[in-house]
């Protein structure tokens, strides 16, 4: 779940294909132009606006995958008396609207995603619904979307700093169930915390953030806290408090996107993906040469477990209450999410026990499909991406791909490749897990499917 770009800017009238922007490429049947910015009116200029901005929002809040986008964006567009028609790659929609008197516009949008304001999701699922069910017109829909942009996040810096801490101590006893892998992720999880909140403020550290994460908590580790073998191989002790800037769930989307047919969106997601799991990894390794460490120190044995059972337990907890406040999820979710996360991770356990790792985690990805997508009926019940993504987290497909990487770059050849060939086992589980679970719950919108152009 890396954050790479911050949260970008709101969508503003400009050239088209810029950073967090929207532009009105073209105009049929009037000749005329128009900025895009939304005009409260029911011609296509105010039409277009609006589902400008709606898919904008809905871009830079889809690292969990787009494939919804385009159905909300045509059901609104035709509750507000348009047709539309969507283009849709992983950071830009080209929308056509067309009115019934046969004008028509066709907007470019562009947005960086992520995942780092949950909460924005949650307030746009009752806002669409509102539209598709006429109870919001265009001039209401439009203030409310503008008051849903520029709503400031549920949590103070200081409790995402808490919450991006918490994250990584709940992970930790995955890794290894030892307290030296608590203590030492306390530390590690703290400075990459710290970069993580600043970078909310430095645009340019948000660019290069994995990169300088990995390279201090690579530095940090091998200098302070990887010296005794005993306690277990460094990539062990650094991954937790990496866990926040991992792509696992860009790479499951992207799987999932690509089984769903939408190719070049799953393409572009999943190369982008795999070069943030190399930042990362050239991050930990600049961290070997800056010590002087040998790279044949990137070993990945676990250390003997020291944790009681309900510190494993519990951490579930923990992590969950992490998520919430590093994710700028609406607290009121908190038990929902919760329960659907020690779901995830019973469902897993057992599975696995039966028909082994990749079988359990198929089974568990299902199970919280189905789950979630049952519990996210209705505009006032929770989004699914909001109620599968902590659950999902619980199925750590990033961290293969980490371990993988760091494991070969140290020559661990044939550890490597295990690891990575694992990771592409388990993230097609996860993916079509997902895809199947969502599939076995009938759609009762009611609404058709939209007219997706090819991508």
């Amino acid at each position: 779940m890396a954050r790479t770009a911050g949260d970008p800017e709101e969508p503003v009238a400009g050239a088209a294909g810029a950073p967090g922007t929207v532009g009105v490429v073209g105009a049929e049947g009037t000749g005329g132009g128009g900025d895009g910015s939304g005009a409260d009116d029911g011609g296509p200029d105010g039409v277009a606006g609006f589902l400008a901005r709606l898919t904008g929002l809905m871009l830079r809040t889809s690292g969990e995958g787009a494939e919804l986008i385009a159905r909300e964006v045509v059901a609104a567009g035709r509750a507000l008396g348009a047709e539309v028609s969507v283009l849709l790659v992983m950071d830009t929609a080209t929308l056509t609207v067309a009115v019934p008197d046969g004008r028509a516009r066709t907007v470019i949008v562009h947005a960086a995603p992520e995942v780092a304001r949950l909460d924005r999701i949650a307030a746009l699922k009752p806002l669409v619904a509102d539209v598709c069910a006429g109870r919001a017109g265009l001039p209401e829909a439009g203030a409310r979307l503008a008051r849903i942009e520029a709503a400031p996040a549920p949590y103070p810096w200081w409790l995402k700093l808490c919450g991006i801490v918490l994250f990584a101590l709940g992970f930790a006893p995955l890794m290894q169930p030892t307290w030296y892998e608590l203590g030492t992720t306390a530390v590690l999880a703290g400075l990459a915390a710290v970069l993580a909140v600043a970078s909310d403020r430095v645009p340019r550290l948000a660019r290069v953030l994995p990169l300088v994460a990995s390279v201090l908590v690579s530095v940090v580790t091998l200098a302070l806290f990887a010296g005794d073998p005993a306690r277990g191989g460094p990539v062990l002790l650094m991954l937790p408090a990496l866990f926040f800037f991992v792509p696992g769930d860009y790479l499951s989307a992207a799987a999932a996107e690509l089984g769903a047919g939408l190719i070049t969106t799953g393409a572009i997601r999943l190369v982008y993906a795999a070069f943030l799991l190399v930042q990362l990894c050239v991050g930990v390794l600049l961290g070997v040469y800056v010590t002087g460490t040998s790279t044949r120190a990137l070993f990945d044995t676990a250390a003997e477990a020291d944790l009681p059972r309900w510190v494993l337990f519990a951490s579930w907890t923990v992590f969950t209450a992490g998520t919430v406040l590093a994710f700028a999820i609406p607290r009121r979710f908190f038990w929902t999410l919760l329960a659907l996360v020690y779901l995830t991770v019973g469902v897993q356990s057992g599975a696995t026990a039966l028909i082994g790792e990749t079988g359990g985690t198929f089974v568990a990805a299902v199970v919280l499909a189905v789950v979630a997508t049952l519990l996210s009926r209705g505009p006032a019940r929770p989004p699914r991406l909001l109620l599968v993504l902590p659950g999902f987290f619980t199925l750590t497909v990033g961290s293969l791909g980490m371990r993988g990487l760091t494991t070969l770059a140290g020559g661990h050849v044939v550890d490597g490749f295990s690891d990575l060939l694992e990771l592409v086992l388990v993230v097609t589980a996860i993916a079509v897990g997902l895809v199947l679970g969502a599939t076995l719950v009938p759609d009762r919108s009611g609404r058709r499917e939209p007219p997706v152009r090819p991508n």
